[in-house]
């Protein structure tokens, strides 16, 4: 083993060992994540880290006062925590979403309540303000787990989802990010860079640029898991593209006896990986901690494949794990005292 090689692997550990012990003596109740395309620490200003720190705390506010309140669910926390990301346009999710290659915004989001094994989940809708919330009409209000593009549209409509006209989601930020995708895809050979690695042609862009998706795990009084995930999905993805968040057991996952995961990242390879119920497995029939289970699928199973990303991951004892393999992701959690700690970088 080189020098180099040694290093890179102390430092995961590190990582992923510090987001899993802050709270050895205190049960978190409720953690989120805003993706793990973050700026680089370079282009990252004193400003932007603030604003988005502050809606990291409101999301993380708004899902532990749901928590407070009896008789409400871990699905109420959820919800209204990642409500929050979708109305903020500095997250990919709902107004913040990055466009197709076409210029819609085609936006996933699913939930999953770890008691029941209940799920529901929409992809590729475009009229509703906030996804999460049609996902969780899917699941208390259907028979099916998944619905998609129109009908999905629709169902939601019909049974109460606030609708918007899909100029809604419009953002310039995001906007720019298409146009420079469309320069980069469109540009002469000796101009196009290759991808680093062959097997995601996504690779070369920067981590901000191809993911986002925000999501949020929670543990309620009753000592039940939900999880959930919401997102835009890719700049530049194919219409009818769908991610790994609507796809229970690839993006999103909750079960009272393992653990609720939700994900962020390349989609398509935790899509293969069956990433979010690996995890559970893993921890599950094997034993494993939360932070060795997704040390395992985050930086060996995907990386290895080529892809980058992170999760969070809450079992019902309160241990958490926050994984991810990319330079850094938007993530928080709060206690059960109300405790609340918000990171960006490996901090």
């Amino acid at each position: 083993m080189t020098r180099t090689f040694a290093v890179f692997w102390l430092v995961t550990y590190c990582l992923v060992a510090a987001c899993s012990a802050d709270d050895t003596a205190e049960q978190v109740v409720l953690a989120v994540h805003g993706g793990a395309g973050v700026l680089s620490q370079e282009l990252m200003t004193p400003g932007a880290a603030q604003e988005y720190r502050k809606v990291l705390e409101a999301a993380l506010r708004a899902g532990y006062a749901q928590l407070q309140n009896e008789p409400a669910t871990g699905r109420d926390a959820v919800v209204a925590a990642i409500r929050v990301f979708e109305d903020s346009p500095l997250f990919n999710a709902g107004k913040g979403a990055a466009f197709t290659r076409e210029g819609r915004n085609e936006l996933d989001a699913a939930i999953m309540d770890g008691r029941t094994r209940r799920a529901g989940a929409v992809a590729g809708v475009t009229t509703v303000k906030n996804p999460i919330v049609a996902a969780r009409l899917v699941m208390e209000k259907s028979p099916h787990v998944l619905l998609c593009g129109p009908g999905a549209d629709a169902f939601a409509r019909e049974f109460g989802a606030e609708i918007v006209d899909p100029a809604y989601f419009y953002t310039d930020l995001r906007w720019k990010m298409l146009e420079d995708w469309r320069r980069r895809q469109y540009a002469p050979p000796p101009f196009k860079p290759a991808p680093p690695h062959p097997a995601n042609p996504q690779a070369g862009l920067p981590a901000d640029r191809r993911f986002g998706t925000v999501g949020c795990v929670s543990l309620d009084r009753h000592g039940n898991l939900t999880a959930g995930t919401s997102t835009g999905g890719l700049t530049g993805k194919l219409p009818g593209r769908v991610g790994d968040s609507p796809l229970i057991g690839a993006g999103t996952f909750a079960d009272n006896q393992s653990c609720a995961v939700s994900a962020t990242g390349d989609g398509e390879y935790f899509i293969r990986a069956v990433a979010a119920h690996d995890i559970a497995a893993l921890v599950e029939y094997k034993g494993l901690t939360l932070a060795e289970a997704s040390r395992i699928v985050v930086h060996e199973k995907i990386k290895r494949a080529g892809g980058e990303g992170g999760v969070i991951v809450l079992d019902r004892h309160g241990n958490l794990a926050m994984s991810y393999s990319s330079e850094g992701m938007y993530r928080g959690y709060v206690t059960r005292s109300g405790r609340i700690r918000v990171m960006i970088y490996a901090d």
